[in-house]
């Protein structure tokens, strides 16, 4: 009985393994075929041959000398500033509000949070017609500063993630602070947040990631102010049909340069990112 118990086992965890193993294969797949198109020197976006015929690092060389067309670097500075800022505004308002859900007691807190949970259920870009004319009713349209605000605006509705980590946090150390004294503000900025470092990591890395990959939004807001595109939408404009054959391969280069800083920075907070997911349980 035991042995067949084991068998089983055995025979399950490499079902498992094996499953497991085909869906990592399948999704390094694209990673690498673009790695390895990166470094194609043959022009075009189709080849009859998987493997490149000849090798070069011109695409990658390009991307930061040759900027008459495609201003790589500026776009690519665009990102990095607004994922920065957005990232910073968009963390602190998050773990804020997190935290009166998570802590205070007041009549409109769960109308507001059903509220938050509807709203964000809907597409962002059912809005992105009358955002864009809000921002030029105010004279913010085509601006970095405009991509800034819509990303932290937006991002205050993804609160429950956080919520659920705070509420796991023990009640007894507010209560201890404040019959010490301390407000609200001391609490949550030198005694919760100090103990909060899994889900603010995973809250500035959600917040971090969006610029890089948001399309719709910039495509709106920016129309046609070239110099402000972020590297999302400049590096579509290697595939329009006129410049599709030349600029495919610069296309894949680029896509691999503005991924490393994300997967650098992916990896080196990967435990706290896990622990910030899993650590909280939602609560009420």
């Amino acid at each position: 009985m035991i042995r067949s118990y084991t068998a089983r086992k055995r025979l399950a965890n490499a079902a498992i393994y094996t499953v497991l193993t085909v869906l990592a294969v399948l999704w390094l797949l694209p990673i690498a075929y673009l790695i390895i198109q990166s470094f194609r020197a043959e022009p075009g976006a189709y080849t009859p041959y998987l493997m490149p015929q000849s090798y070069t690092l011109q695409n990658y060389v390009g991307l930061f000398t040759d900027t008459g067309l495609f201003p790589y670097p500026r776009w690519l500075l665009n990102t990095l500033l607004v994922a920065v800022c957005s990232c910073v505004l968009s963390t602190v308002m998050i773990l804020m509000i997190s935290y009166c859900f998570s802590r205070l007691r007041f009549k409109a807190r769960r109308p507001l949070m059903n509220v938050g949970l509807i709203l964000g259920m809907f597409p962002g870009f059912m809005a992105m017609i009358a955002v864009y004319h809000l921002l030029k009713l105010v004279g913010l349209d085509q601006s970095l500063a405009a991509l800034v605000l819509v990303y932290s605006s937006a991002s205050c509705l993804g609160y429950f993630i956080a919520k659920g980590f705070f509420d796991t946090l023990p009640r007894a150390l507010d209560e201890a602070a404040t019959i010490d004294g301390a407000t609200r503000n001391d609490i949550f900025w030198k005694i919760t947040l100090p103990m909060s470092g899994p889900i603010v990591v995973y809250t500035a890395l959600i917040s971090f990631i969006a610029p890089f990959a948001d399309f719709i939004f910039v495509s709106v807001i920016m129309k046609d102010n070239y110099e402000n595109y972020t590297v999302a939408l400049g590096l579509y404009q290697m595939l329009t049909r006129e410049n599709l054959y030349q600029y495919f391969t610069r296309f894949c280069a680029g896509a691999v340069v503005v991924a490393v800083p994300v997967t650098l920075l992916f990896l080196s907070l990967q435990r706290y990112y896990v622990e910030g997911v899993t650590g909280g349980a939602v609560k009420g």
